[in-house]
């Protein structure tokens, strides 16, 4: 059995061109910017791209939306104003989100700079409150796991449970990247016996279930780099061994695996490295 397998598409032309993109690749799952990731500025769709997103989406084969928060997007920050815009940035990305009918939002922790850590994490906590409180309905706020460099919060199992406890939401969940994860120093390589200590580890401090999606991505960096760059599948330091044993976990076989890859053209992900993590499983 395959799990729902895609990646990060455009939506130049309109939120429906991510599916047509996406039915080129061959993806069941996709994942979205729902405004762009460069700006503070947030623009809704339109009732009727909304519409015509939701036609195309039921005429595809593409079971799961993910969107992904903007860049400039820090809760730990120390500096009140940025966190403010990032607190109203992440709330107008999940009505986006609650608006398209999107599994969730995806977002990247932060940094608290030179902040004692245990200051930075409360003000993630809060701030994550503060966007579910003002967008209710069905959208999860997902935190990924980061690479950890520059005082990165989230890179481990301990950081992200912490967080995700005391925010205590049953829309509060995660994504785990296993590129970041590696480059973090979270796990060395990826064997089937470091896979499942390393599960065990992210079972008791996250709950499995609580890990919703999968970003799949390979490490164009060493272990424990703390640089979060990646590269297509197999052609990185994790490598198609490292997915193959990934793929045959049986706890990871339920989540949705979202690629964001250079490209083999440079274009982002693609339908080659779709087709490789497919093979994985066989």
């Amino acid at each position: 059995m395959q799990p729902l397998i895609g990646g990060h598409v455009s939506t130049a032309g309109g939120l429906w061109k991510a599916i047509e993109y996406a039915g080129e690749l061959g993806a069941t799952t996709i994942q979205i910017f729902g405004a762009s990731p460069r700006q503070w500025g947030v623009k809704m769709p339109g009732q009727a791209d909304i519409e015509r997103y939701g036609e195309a989406l039921r005429k595809s084969n593409i079971q799961s939306v993910y969107l992904h928060a903007a860049y400039l997007v820090n809760l730990a920050s120390p500096d009140e104003a940025l966190r403010a815009k990032s607190v109203k940035s992440l709330t107008e990305h999940l009505q986006i989100a609650e608006a398209i009918g999107a599994q969730g939002l995806i977002f990247h922790v932060g940094s608290g700079k030179e902040a004692p850590k245990g200051e930075a994490a409360k003000k993630v906590v809060s701030g994550m409150k503060e966007v579910l409180k003002a967008v209710p309905g069905r959208a999860q706020l997902i935190l990924e796991n980061s690479a950890g460099g520059g005082a990165k919060l989230g890179s481990n199992a301990k950081e992200v449970g912490s967080i995700l406890k005391r925010v205590e939401s049953p829309r509060a969940k995660v994504c785990f990247d296993t590129a970041h994860a590696y480059e973090a120093g979270v796990i060395e390589r990826y064997t089937p016996p470091l896979i499942k200590q390393m599960l065990i580890e992210w079972d008791t401090e996250v709950g499995l279930d609580n890990i919703v999606v999968l970003h799949a991505n390979d490490s164009k960096t060493p272990f424990d780099s703390h640089s979060d760059r990646h590269e297509n599948i197999g052609e990185g330091y994790i490598g198609m061994q490292g997915f193959r044993n990934l793929a045959h976990e049986p706890r990871l076989k339920t989540k949705p695996w979202i690629l964001e890859v250079p490209g083999f053209q440079g274009l982002g992900p693609d339908r080659k490295n779709i087709e490789l993590l497919k093979m994985c499983f066989e």
